[in-house]
């Protein structure tokens, strides 16, 4: 099969390669946008050859490649190309959500760009992580893996869209969602050893939304449950929008579980047990031990009544939480919405009435078809909602965008910048700024002395070959090139290096000489001796002979000459207009440039916490950070807003 596919023609910019990575199995759908509906021309699914996933998180890449690889192949030969690029959604155990606010106030009111809305929407975002951070674990990667805004105010007033309209204060609330870095680069292990290109991402719950619950339903205060094997996925919405995701690592896999214990089978047998248990007829399988046994509709229920009541207190839980009470109504996805009572035993536990609670499906014509498959199984909301995403527009990150060569995460909606990109991929600001070199200060004879540390070698960031500035927006196929910034190292000072600058031979600390080779810590209070590097050449004194003794004619004594040393020429003290403030720089070692990058730190821009982009400009030019500057040199580096007000 793999030999015949060397013959099939290349996968076509508009044929959609959707990819649902469950815990239990994966499903491969293949669409094409007609007009505003995607039509599914071909359905593949392999189950996992063991339990290779838990709780939606990948455990063996190799296994899940397998699965991954059989279901690109079999739809391969269904329609006769090589597919080489897919949309995949992210789950996980670890999913974190929070909340983010933003405002941006123009100096005046004027039509609202989109832009604006993007910056807007960026600060939400940046405040959403600046929360995450206050909880997370220390030191553990996440990665932002989509946003939604929840709310736009301008002026005070609620608008679904900003754009083009006209005000002065614009405010945004949006839902961020997050992933540990593991969950991620697991996802896009499979998908490399698979011989697969990541072609977008999204969120599994975001992905189930898109196809269970079309947008012009949302104004109606809905959940949807995507019960998987592992994980259950939940998304709420209301006036419009959604206002949040959450998840339960309860799911399926506690029903599974639960028939294994009572009747001593394999995983396999348990599942093939669960599907048959809605068909309402006895169930006859084979145990471990190799015996026969036959069980009535009645007994099975009684067996997994426990862990079904932990699954449906835990989905009414969180539903509660998220939605601060029971919705209007709810849609069960997923394999495990298909056990028999589930519906009515949810409903019960929210408080609802039953004939609000229903298995999605019915509304996934609305956004998809097909001539040759029937979509209405709740099964399919995930990778339906994949394709569905794609086809539509939902997934802003369908484009390849390239880090060092290598294909890259591009998770975030809307425009990106190359910072946000960096940070996207777990690069800090800190290696794109570098650190100086500590300085030492040392108190000689108590008169501050300091000596400055090595300054940080430039980070190099360019995009298509062109150096260009952390703010600049990335664009489909953008080839992007980034080498960390170096850090200096730090001012080390010896007792040769004092005795030296002051031309003595003696530096004492405490009253005790320092041998020459002594390192002398900051903050250290030291003295000079008295005899200076001059005295030790002045010629010796000679005593004055006697009358009675004989006088040697007079000779001329020379000094022990040291061999001369030629002193490097001073560097001339550099100074540039700084944000409009005269600035001297010290002299580099070995004479070096300065470069817009070492001025950063002087502007007073927390560059480590920023919420709105920086704009930098030399004398009067924006400028990338790599930029050399000379000697009276104009610098200006502000937040855009601040630029308004100072222009």
């Amino acid at each position: 099969m793999l030999e015949d596919s060397l013959e099939f023609v290349e996968q076509e910019q508009d044929l959609i390669y959707a990819l649902d990575i469950g815990t239990r199995s994966v499903i491969g759908m293949l669409g094409r946008t007609e007009g505003d509906r995607i039509c599914i021309v071909a359905i593949e699914k392999e189950a996992h050859a063991r339990r290779s996933m838990m709780d939606g998180q990948i455990e063996d890449i190799a296994q899940v490649s397998k699965a991954v690889l059989a279901v690109t192949q079999r739809l391969e030969q269904q329609v006769q190309c090589k597919l080489k690029r897919a949309y995949v959604a992210a789950a996980g155990r670890a999913l974190r959500t929070e909340q983010g606010y933003g405002v941006l106030e123009l100096n005046a009111p004027e039509e609202v760009r989109a832009d604006q809305i993007r910056q807007l929407e960026a600060m939400a975002v940046a405040n959403a992580e600046e929360q995450l951070h206050q909880t997370q674990e220390l030191g553990q990667r996440v990665f932002l893996v989509g946003y939604t805004p929840t709310q736009m105010l301008l002026d005070q007033y609620p608008l679904t869209n900003l754009l083009g309209h006209t005000g002065q204060k614009l405010e945004a609330k949006v839902v961020a969602t997050f992933l540990p870095s593991e969950v991620i680069d697991s996802l896009y292990a499979v998908m490399r050893q698979s011989g697969l290109e990541v072609a977008g991402l999204t969120l599994e719950p975001i992905a189930a939304l898109n196809a269970a619950i079309p947008t012009e339903i949302r104004l109606l205060n809905l959940a949807l449950v995507d019960i998987g094997a592992g994980t259950s996925d939940i998304a709420i919405c209301k006036d419009g929008a959604v206002v949040g995701y959450t998840m339960a690592t309860v799911a399926g896999d506690e029903i599974t579980e639960a028939l294994m214990r009572k009747y001593l089978v394999d995983y396999s047998t348990a599942e093939r047990i669960k599907m048959e248990l809605a068909q309402g007829q006895d169930i006859v399988f084979q145990d471990i031990l190799g015996m026969e046994q036959h069980c009535t509709v009645q007994e099975v229920r009684t067996a997994i009544e426990s862990a079904a009541d932990t699954l449906v207190g835990e989905i009414a839980k969180r539903i509660s939480e998220l939605n601060h009470g029971a919705p209007s109504a709810l849609f069960l996805a997923g394999g495990g919405s298909k056990l028999a009572e589930l519906c009515p035993q949810v409903a019960n536990a929210l408080g609802m009435e039953p004939r609000r609670v229903a298995v999605a499906g019915g509304h996934f014509k609305t956004n998809a078809y097909s001539e040759l498959f029937d979509l209405e199984d709740p099964e399919y909301t995930t990778p339906l909602g994949i394709a569905i995403s794609a086809g539509l527009g939902l997934i802003s990150d369908s484009v390849r965008v390239y880090l060092n060569g290598e294909p890259a995460k591009l998770f975030r909606s809307g425009g990106v910048t190359v910072m946000e990109f960096l940070m996207m991929n777990g690069y800090t600001y800190r290696e794109l700024l570098g650190r100086t070199g500590k300085s030492t200060v040392i108190y000689v004879d108590e008169v501050r002395t300091i000596y400055y540390g090595e300054p940080a070698i430039p980070a190099q960031l360019q995009v298509n070959g062109v150096e260009v500035q952390p703010s600049a927006p990335i664009h489909p196929g953008d080839q992007i090139t980034f080498v960390p910034a170096q850090g200096g190292k730090d001012a080390v000072v010896r007792a040769s290096d004092l005795m030296e600058r002051f031309s003595v031979l003696t530096i004492l600390m405490d009253g005790v000489p320092l041998s020459p080779e002594e390192e002398i810590p900051t903050g250290s209070h030291v003295t000079v001796g008295h005899q200076t590097m001059q005295a030790k050449l002045e010629p010796a004194s000679v005593a004055v002979p006697s009358v009675a003794e004989p006088v040697a004619p007079p000779r001329q004594i020379q000094p022990v000459q040291e061999p001369e040393v030629e002193a490097p020429p001073s560097a001339p003290i550099q100074w540039v207009y700084l944000n409009g403030v005269r600035t001297e720089l010290p002299p580099k070692p070995e004479g070096g440039a300065y470069y817009v990058f070492d001025l950063l730190d002087r502007t007073g821009i927390d560059f480590k916490n920023l919420d709105r982009p920086v704009r930098i400009e030399l004398n009067g030019a924006v400028c990338p950070f790599q930029e050399v500057v000379r000697v009276g040199d104009r610098v200006d580096v502000f937040c855009v807003d601040e630029l308004d007000q100072v222009k």
